[in-house]
């Protein structure tokens, strides 16, 4: 098969509805709102991915978007390593990492959606994926919830078939946050897995009491207890503490994930397929996380860590949201607690036209 060339890329904006803001430890979120990428090669074939931009930096990120745009057309569209290089020498001056590191990872995500379409394959065939489904965990619970919200987001996700959910921690009170967390194991029994988010929001004093209270609860793990910076902090808490800690959706490299698993402070890696700039960073980590025999546990994007799950030894589980499903015209099949893998070639969806609103970097 020839290896056409990429022709066109343009941008898009979506937003999924939000009643009213939500909140967790360290951030208010007023709007739900996606970037996504349509990457059309010469043969015609179209590949799609997006990334979830909230209302954070709105210009900052068109013009990484703009950037991004002349390194990639004209690129052979199965040339992703090429791609992500060129990337890093053009960007290593202000830095390869940040905004930067977003635009190329949300243009990568096109590239191969565009050639497992091309081929009329999944991606995680493309790359020997063998696994049928992933386990999941319904995720939320956020702090601006009252009680009655929370309790009501969590039992629908155990009617809805979850066997595992998470909610949002980190609030100034320790006894609101411990509150939280009983109301939630009363609601959906010992059976259902429950685990806390702090999303950094806590020092290492208020994550030691936090675990201590929570484990009385069988909490399953401990999300971003501490910034994402404080290695010694993760190797102390996980020393008095018999809660699982996870970490790594803020990070842009291998760094964190050498430096926490030389130190012993870690139990799951969390990586962030944006962040680290697309498929080879995400399966890179994922790699290094295999040799320490950490499991992965990868941040937010179902509809591409499902697929990528299938294709490593020690997944976790994914994370699930319901933000995307009604913009897209085929959303991530979750049944009794797993998720599935699309058959349809490349991702196996794609946003639908009318969500769509074009956006000019």
């Amino acid at each position: 098969m020839s290896n056409p060339l990429v022709t066109a890329l343009d941008f898009y904006e979506a937003e999924s509805p939000l009643a009213r803001p939500i909140a967790d430890a360290t951030h208010e979120i007023p709007a739900i709102r996606f970037l996504v990428a349509r990457l059309t090669v010469a043969d015609g074939t179209v590949g799609e991915g997006y990334l979830l931009a909230f209302h954070f930096s709105p210009e900052a990120i068109r013009g990484a978007l703009a950037d991004v745009r002349p390194l990639t057309l004209g690129r052979e569209v199965t040339a992703t390593r090429a791609f992500n290089r060129a990337c890093n020498q053009a960007f290593e001056y202000f830095g390869d990492t940040g905004l930067q590191r977003w635009a190329r990872g949300l243009v990568n995500l096109a590239m191969w959606d565009a050639q497992g379409r091309r081929l009329g394959r999944p991606v995680w065939q493309l790359l020997g994926g063998k696994a049928q489904r992933v386990p999941t965990y319904g995720s939320g619970g956020w702090l601006s919830y009252s009680l009655d919200e929370l309790v009501a987001e969590a039992t629908g996700y155990v009617r809805r078939g979850f066997t595992a959910i998470k909610l949002k921690v980190g609030s100034p009170d320790l006894e609101h946050d411990v509150e939280r967390v009983a109301k939630v194991r009363e609601a959906v029994g010992p059976q259902v897995r429950v685990m806390i988010d702090a999303n950094q929001g806590l020092d290492y004093p208020a994550a030691l009491a936090l675990a201590r209270r929570a484990e009385l609860h069988g909490i399953d793990w401990f999300e971003e207890p501490l910034p994402h910076t404080d290695f010694a902090g993760y190797a102390a808490l996980r020393q008095h503490t018999r809660m699982k800690l996870a970490m790594g959706e803020r990070e842009y490299d291998l760094v964190a994930l050498r430096e926490l698993t030389a130190r012993k402070a870690l139990d799951l890696w969390q990586p962030d397929i944006l962040r680290l700039g697309g498929v080879e960073g995400w399966l890179d980590s994922a790699a290094l996380a295999a040799e320490h025999q950490l499991p992965v546990l990868p941040h937010f994007y179902k509809e591409y860590d499902t697929p990528l799950s299938c294709t490593i030894p020690h997944a976790y589980g994914v994370e699930s949201f319901d933000w995307v499903d009604g913009l897209i015209d085929r959303p991530v099949r979750i049944e009794e607690g797993y998720a599935y893998p699309s058959d349809a070639p490349g991702w196996g969806f794609r946003f639908k036209d009318d969500v769509l609103k074009e956006l000019k970097p």
